[in-house]
């Protein structure tokens, strides 16, 4: 009988752990990623830039959507000898460089043309690799993946928890363009 007693009083402080977390709003998986996704930048360069009051500014409409397969690219400028080395385009959606010309991805769950068909694990292992769904082709610059790829699992999937609430938009973004030459 005195162990049935003490059972109860046994979980009391699990429950008081459980009801303090909630009670204190501990961010939600989604939540924390959204806070990673706006520290770490991923919303510059994944989202089109448009002209604004103060200069360029991020499409709230097409948050996360990557480089606008409307929008056709001419060939990159060929920049002068020197330490100039890359341009972009004026949405910061597409870069040029040594490696050819990269476009921004789409990161909305689209299924079609974005990451609606990836798993956590496709997502975490192309940020590991620095290969598309962690099999596939490289992923180019100005991808920082370096640095990205020092984030924790546990970060990664709370990027890709927030990736997955966003507004699906499709937008089928091109293919990279090698560089000339190659």
């Amino acid at each position: 009988m005195k162990r049935w007693v003490a059972l109860p009083l046994l979980l009391v402080p699990v429950l008081v752990a459980v009801l303090t977390t909630r009670a204190t709003g501990a961010p939600s998986a989604a939540e924390r990623g959204k806070y990673l996704v706006t520290i770490c930048g991923c919303w510059d360069c994944h989202t089109p830039h448009k002209p604004g009051p103060k200069g360029i500014e991020p499409d709230r409409e097409l948050w996360l959507a990557g480089h606008q397969a409307s929008l056709t690219m001419p060939p990159a400028p060929t920049l002068p000898e020197g330490p100039w080395r890359v341009s972009a385009a004026g949405t910061l959606t597409a870069w040029a460089g040594p490696w050819g010309t990269s476009f921004s991805a789409n990161l909305t769950p689209d299924p079609e043309t974005g990451l609606g068909e990836w798993s956590e694990a496709e997502f975490i292992a192309a940020i590991r690799t620095g290969r598309h769904a962690g099999t596939g082709r490289p992923i180019l610059p100005p991808m920082p993946i370096g640095a990205i790829s020092q984030m924790t699992d546990e970060d990664l999937a709370a990027v890709f928890a927030y990736l997955k609430t966003v507004k699906p938009i499709k937008n089928r973004v091109p293919d990279p363009v090698p560089p000339a030459g190659k």
